[in-house]
């Protein structure tokens, strides 16, 4: 790929997109304008409505007759407008002034054995239907009142000799004067029931507040910046990415279905040019456009909470900083995406049409975030579009654990490197990009090969597959034993889809996973690092980047298996590991990405497997590990010296956890380990390295039949397209 030919696309397109004046009402002036005049109409709109309806007294029907001492205390409390009898139908006055209407039975109290060790809460009581329900509810529905209140007919005789009467508001929450009401009219009989208590506690010689005994104070806790966080999360992580959403819409169809309804999408085929790089060059100006709209809204509502907000209450800046980060990967999903799907468009109509399937249920995805349920966990953290819409809404809470924040962050780059394979891959056929007609299995390259290596993009998409399998088949399994959760994650989740896929497609088993016969002087090189790699690594990275210490013992007592014995221990964590992840890793990756050259299919296989551990903490010494098992891969042209070496470097660990003999105890209890031992482990591990490198690599590196060798065509465009 020439990076100036890719330079030259991604300005062109550029310079058309932003003489648009579309393209630039979408980049300033909708988030210039959008934020300030939305937070300022509604707050307006709340404020009037809030102040207005605070300055209306309430209007409350009173259904029986108050007690003496109960009226008297409710007169005096202030826009409460006490109306007798508002809106009571005769059969309903007539049975409360005779008794013959009851109140209902409440709900069963719950005993004194069953109550403070209870876990569940009480269920919510509904009253039964009755004649005062129905005629309270008619009443404030058709706004005659605001608010029922009915004073029992037992209630003054209760009070009189110093007993329990019983009250009822009836109130309906969804109108907001009624709701108002009901808050006024609670403060009143409250107010009213203290004074009460007061008298009789008096009247009795008891000491004040005898009859309640203590008070419970509530206090709240959260911080100011908390509750604007709440606030701002439940809105703005929906209306980001909704905007992020706009940005790359419309620059997807016009420099695609726009260009073949113009005729310049012919003209850019002829010119000679490959693929890759029109494909490179129309997806970065339409990333960058999106991005632009990202940050323009983000910086748009930065200056307007900034603005409106109180100074005790503004949101530190470095959280909108870090939302704009977060909204990268969803860009480059966006743009990818809607460029595969546009390019199958005829004219910039029937593009929209092309989108919309996708636009909706990716602005669904944004949209439940503003739901107080859906937060960031372990089930959110691997969703598309709502990872990263949570985590948005995590960060204005102050709510964003590292280890979630590492999983939304490495599942939204798999899903923007999914949708950047399939946008290169349709790019790749000559016939979708003049208006042909092509089967999504050709599309996809669904059809079964005879022999050979997957290609990059093959393994890359594999890779990310797996990943998310991996994923959620744990959260699935998360209640069954530790024993059973290893076995069925490394055999299921890793081995079984990595050889379902080879056999599946017809590669080579051979070629493909590296299951040829390795040298001696290969496996011994492998066996001196599997000896000693861990103390090189473990004296090395982790005293310069240490674990905390709580996650270092749990992962410890994790790979104990809760107590299994040595032999179940040492299989479930040093062998089957060993297997499945360098078939996988060494395996199907690397072979895909062995083309590009030798260092970049070790240097990214070694990423892909630390990202695999699922841990920022674990990250750097898998990778560590991840860059020898690759090389040992490279110099012997087989996963055996590396399944070899995985083995015993897990192995090892294992049984100094297993064994703890006293000579290690203190390496066990979390110190660094010593210079002593770093340094004979780095002198072992140089030697193994050296007895690598003397190795004759036992196949080419090039492969001989590999799916990437295909040609798309003939034509000045498809020249390149199958280098990756």
């Amino acid at each position: 790929m020439r990076l100036a030919i890719v330079w030259t696309i991604l300005r062109k397109e550029l310079v058309e997109s932003l003489r648009d004046r579309r393209t630039l009402v979408r980049l300033i002036l909708v988030p210039i304008l959008l934020y300030p005049l939305f937070a300022l109409g509604m707050s307006k709109l709340i404020g009037s409505e809030a102040a207005a309806r605070e300055a209306r007294s309430s209007r409350i029907a009173v259904w029986g007759e108050l007690a003496e001492g109960l009226r008297t205390r409710l007169d005096p409390a202030g826009k409460l407008e006490l109306v007798p009898w508002a809106g009571a139908p005769p059969d309903v006055r007539d049975g409360l002034l005779s008794g013959a209407l009851a109140p209902p039975a409440g709900p069963v109290p719950r005993s004194e054995e069953e109550a403070p060790g209870a876990e569940d809460p009480p269920p919510r009581w509904t009253e039964p239907e009755n004649p005062v329900l129905a005629a309270a509810r008619a009443a404030v529905s058709e706004r005659k009142v605001d608010a029922v209140l009915v004073p029992w007919p037992s209630l003054g005789t209760e009070l009189g000799r110093g007993g329990k009467g019983s009250v009822a508001i009836y109130f309906d929450s969804v109108r907001a004067d009624s709701a108002t009401a009901e808050a006024r009219l609670q403060g009143a009989l409250r107010r009213a029931r203290t004074a009460i208590v007061a008298e009789r506690e008096a009247a009795r010689g008891l000491p004040e507040g005898f009859s309640i005994a203590y008070d419970v104070v509530p206090r709240d806790v959260a911080a100011d910046s908390r509750k604007v966080g709440q606030i701002l999360g439940s809105m703005m992580p929906m209306m980001l990415i909704l905007m992020s959403l706009l940005g790359s819409f419309l620059p997807a169809i016009d420099l695609t279905a726009g260009e073949k309804e113009r005729g310049t999408m012919q003209t850019l085929l002829c010119a000679p040019v490959r693929s890759i790089e029109i494909i490179s060059g129309k997806f970065l100006a339409v990333w960058v456009i999106s991005l632009l709209t990202a940050l323009g809204n983000v910086v748009s509502l930065s200056l307007t909470v900034s603005r409106m907000l109180p100074d005790v209450m503004v949101v530190d800046p470095w959280i909108f900083a870090l939302a704009f980060v977060l909204l990268v990967p969803v860009t480059l999903l966006f743009s990818a995406l809607f460029l595969a799907l546009a390019v199958f468009a005829k004219d910039f109509k029937d593009g929209q049409n092309a989108l919309m399937p996708a636009y909706l249920p990716l602005s669904l995805l944004a949209g439940i975030t503003a739901l107080p349920v859906v937060e960031l966990n372990p089930w959110t953290a691997y969703a598309p579009v709502l990872n990263i819409a949570v985590l948005i809404k995590a960060l204005f809470v102050g709510e964003a654990p590292a280890d979630l924040l590492f999983t939304a962050l490495l599942s939204s780059a798999l899903y923007a490197c999914l949708a950047l394979l399939f946008a290169a891959r349709v790019f790749e056929r000559e016939n979708v990009l003049l208006g042909g007609q092509e089967s999504a299995r050709a599309v996809l390259g669904l059809r079964r090969r005879a022999g050979g290596t997957p290609s990059a993009g093959f393994s890359l998409a594999a890779f990310a597959g797996v990943q998310v399998l991996f994923f959620y088949g744990s959260l699935l399994i998360a209640r069954a034993s530790v024993v059973v959760q290893l076995a069925v994650s490394q055999v299921g989740f890793f081995l079984a889809p990595t050889l379902a896929l080879v056999a599946g497609f017809g590669y080579s088993p051979r070629a493909t996973l590296g299951l040829r016969r390795p040298s001696v002087r290969g496996l011994a090189g492998a066996l001196l690092l599997g000896v000693s790699a861990w103390a090189a690594i473990g004296g090395t990275v982790l005293r310069w980047f240490p674990a905390p210490e709580p996650f270092a013992r749990e992962l410890g007592e994790l790979v104990l298996l809760g107590g299994q014995p040595y032999p179940v221990v040492l299989l479930l964590v040093a062998v089957t590991p060993a297997v499945c992840e360098e078939l996988l890793f060494r395996g199907l990756v690397y072979s895909g990405l062995r083309r590009a050259g030798p260092a970049v299919a070790i240097g990214v296989s070694a990423l892909l497997f630390g990202l695999a551990h699922g841990s920022v903490y674990r990250l750097l010494p898998t990778f560590s590990l991840g860059l020898v098992l690759g090389y040992a891969r490279h110099r012997t042209g087989s996963a055996l010296p590396g399944a070899l070496l995985h083995a015993l470097n897990n192995g090892l660990a294992v049984s100094l956890l297993y064994f703890k003999p006293p000579s290690v105890q203190g390496i066990i209890e979390g110190e660094v380990l010593p210079w002593s031992v770093t340094a004979a482990g780095a002198v072992v591990s140089v030697a193994g390295l050296l007895l690598l490198r003397s190795t004759v690599p036992g196949e080419p590196e090039d492969g001989a039949a590999t799916e990437g060798s295909e040609r798309r065509g003939s034509g000045p465009a498809g020249g390149g397209a199958g280098e990756d």
